[in-house]
């Protein structure tokens, strides 16, 4: 993932509306969820909801299809990790024991004392 793309789907995401969207879709699996289930579900009106599904479609972090009448939304799972890989490059200097519980820490030599 490039820089201009991270920034774009980090941006996406800094809006409580879009965050439990982006959650709730995460949540639902392959599967997705109609429109009308998210806004009933997250008590957002449909065009603040369209508003918000199309900026995280344009950043890349959602899908759509269409199933009959119902447009269907899926978390795009690809570039949620390619997301969180690229925020992960270069955790605790590629140290391979490096995980999400891991604490990147300086060197105690290279701490300053208080």
């Amino acid at each position: 993932m490039k820089a201009d793309a991270a920034i774009d789907a980090l941006g996406a995401l800094a809006q409580e509306h879009r965050l439990a969207l982006f959650r709730l879709l995460v949540q639902a699996g392959e599967g997705g969820l109609a429109a009308g289930v998210i806004a009933e579900t997250l008590g957002v009106p449909n065009s603040s909801l369209s508003f918000h599904l199309a900026q995280l479609r344009e950043a890349g972090l959602v899908l759509q299809e269409r199933q009959h009448r119902s447009i269907i939304y899926r978390a795009n799972y690809p570039a949620m990790n390619a997301l969180v890989a690229y925020l992960l490059e270069n955790c605790c200097a590629g140290a391979a024991a490096c995980g999400p519980d891991a604490a990147c820490e300086t060197p105690a030599q290279e701490r300053k004392s208080a």
